[in-house]
């Protein structure tokens, strides 16, 4: 994984932006009750799962109860206003993907909210490692096999995703051949996952971490991964660019809270998380053994990575011809 020798950096930054948030307000007393944890996904997939193992360690961190709420639905977009919507009082704060935050401005007419203003970066947590998979059943190894089958048996395959750019990148794929493997809404990894698994949507790219037992017993079949190098769980799983020539901007999660937010809290957070994280045993169980990739950094480093990464997504979002909906 990349950025590993960042760690110290990183933390001696966070360390030092707290100290001299101290001169803007106190962080002492923070936070004398229960603090919120918002995620526009449901319950079960490898964001929720990471940040509740997240809110398990604030809460030993700061003795007040964390407590994680999912708002599902709407393209990822009703959560995402819950979040904007909140007092910046410090008592919310949301874990939120890239989708709401630098493609979804390209895919809605409008938003209700703005990805620009409403809301302060905290620190960026990983960056997920995306499979390409189907069911066991279709017998299928690779994504031309599984091209060949959809043209095969034409308007029987559909596939789930919550990742824009694949989501075109699936699009591209049926033109170039001919196939129409079809798109279905989830709220979830985990719901994407049992409708693989139930074979009513075979074919799905995800999160590597949702789908780990289900590819190690062999009911799922890992096509390729959109990742930099091949997971060290499958060694044997091509990326998606070895498989296809191609590389798509990959999905990541980062912690955020409303705009307004007290900086001292906001460093706070971004210490603490980048403590969590950088402990060994954290880092093994929940990065590595979860084939997702350590990406924590400062709060104005994952600022600037956001401009970077939503002029990626408009480059996208023209190449794909999609009109705003």
């Amino acid at each position: 994984m990349r950025h590993f020798w960042r760690w110290p950096v990183a933390l001696a930054a966070l360390l030092l932006a707290v100290a001299q948030g101290g001169a803007q307000g106190s962080v002492q007393d923070w936070p004398t009750r229960t603090v919120r944890i918002i995620i526009p996904l449901g319950a079960g997939g490898g964001g929720d799962i990471f940040t509740r193992l997240l809110a398990d360690e604030f809460r030993k961190r700061f003795g007040q109860a964390f407590v994680v709420e999912n708002r599902t639905g709407g393209g990822l977009n009703i959560g995402t206003r819950a979040c904007a919507e909140s007092p910046p009082d410090g008592y919310t704060i949301c874990v939120i993907s890239s989708e709401p935050i630098v493609y979804n401005q390209f895919l809605f007419k409008s938003l209700p909210f703005n990805p620009e203003k409403d809301f302060e970066p905290i620190t960026n947590l990983f960056v997920n490692t995306l499979a390409f998979v189907a069911h066991s059943s279709l017998k299928v190894k690779t994504i031309p096999e599984l091209v060949a089958l959809a043209k095969a048996k034409p308007g029987t395959l559909s596939f789930g995703t919550f990742s824009f750019p694949l989501a075109v990148y699936m699009d591209k794929l049926n033109k170039q051949n001919g196939a129409d493997i079809v798109r279905v809404p989830f709220r979830s990894g985990n719901e994407v996952v049992n409708a693989v698994m139930s074979g009513s949507s075979p074919v799905a790219i995800l999160g590597l971490a949702n789908m780990i037992p289900q590819i190690q017993s062999g009911h799922i079949t890992a096509l390729a991964v959109n990742a930099n190098k091949r997971s060290p769980l499958f060694p044997d799983v091509p990326t998606l660019k070895e498989a296809m020539g191609e590389e798509y901007p990959m999905t990541w999660f980062g912690l955020f809270a409303p705009a307004g937010t007290p900086r001292p809290i906001i460093n706070l957070l971004a210490a603490e998380v980048a403590r969590i994280t950088s402990d060994p045993t954290f880092m093994q169980k929940n990065y590595i053994d979860r084939a997702v990739e350590y990406a924590v950094n400062t709060p104005e480093e994952f600022a600037k990575f956001i401009v970077r990464d939503r002029a990626r997504a408009a480059q996208v979002a023209k190449e794909s011809g999609q009109q705003p909906q």
